[in-house]
């Protein structure tokens, strides 16, 4: 099995009378896929801020590319980058311009190189040097996605990499981040609500509820455990019900 390049044990988070993790205790394969999912307050959003070593955690421990990432983030932050079609950029910058800002602060070499070549593979050069403010939402979440590959990330934090994008689109961003992973044996961890698209993606899924994990396995072992022919089926089996105990 492939180190782990994610570690997560008993990782907590509570919001004065408010626990938004409980405990997690999960691992992330090197090279792997993973999908973390769950309905909204699941606690996704809030596990990602402390894996970047956005949200400090009330208990537990967490290791990102082996290193404390509460300690010792500013060592790995470069080597891991963030994707969310939800996070503004500048709107008043262009698109080039917000992807130089994001590529200095990760200082990288051959810059103007690497945005144009970004350009190509994810279609954004017709909207270069339009301001993002002007974009459409489909074109905003591909800037955020060619700002997350701005570095060439060994670790990739992607939440709804599709959302806003139409069925071709959507299908074409998958099988680059396919090709991406093959190409550099990056590591991905997606957050998403495409069932489809997790299928598809993910060698692992862990599946949150009420901020803990309730069950994991790869696609087919879910879909053999709940009886189901989807994992939609199997998110709905989940979120519906009445109690879920931890998975062990």
């Amino acid at each position: 099995m492939s180190p782990s390049i994610i570690k997560a044990s008993g990782l907590t988070k509570r919001f004065e009378a408010v626990t938004a993790v409980d405990s997690l205790d999960f691992a992330v394969a090197r090279g792997s896929i993973t999908g973390l999912l769950g309905g909204n307050g699941a606690g996704k959003t809030t596990t990602i801020g402390m894996l970047l070593g956005l949200v400090l955690p009330t208990g537990g421990t967490i290791e990102v590319l082996g290193e404390d990432i509460v300690r010792h983030r500013y060592r790995v932050l470069p080597r891991m980058n963030f994707s969310s079609p939800y996070v503004d950029f500048p709107a008043r910058l262009t698109v080039r311009e917000n992807l130089a800002v994001f590529g200095r602060l990760y200082g990288v070499a051959r810059l103007g190189a690497r945005i144009e070549t970004l350009a190509g593979d994810l279609h954004l050069r017709n909207f270069l040097d339009r301001k993002s403010g002007s974009l459409s939402a489909g074109q905003k979440t591909r800037l955020a996605l060619a700002k997350a590959l701005i570095n060439t990330p060994e670790l990739l934090l992607l939440d709804e990499p599709t959302a806003s994008l139409d069925p071709d689109t959507g299908d074409w961003i998958r099988s680059y981040l396919e090709a991406y992973r093959r190409g550099t044996g990056a590591t991905i961890l997606l957050a998403s609500h495409n069932m489809a698209e997790v299928e598809r993606l993910c060698d692992q899924v862990l599946m949150m509820r009420q901020g803990r994990i309730v069950d994991r396995g790869t696609p087919a072992e879910l879909l053999a455990r709940f009886g189901r022919a989807t994992m939609e089926q199997v998110f709905l089996d989940i979120a519906r019900a009445p109690h879920a105990e931890a998975a062990t």
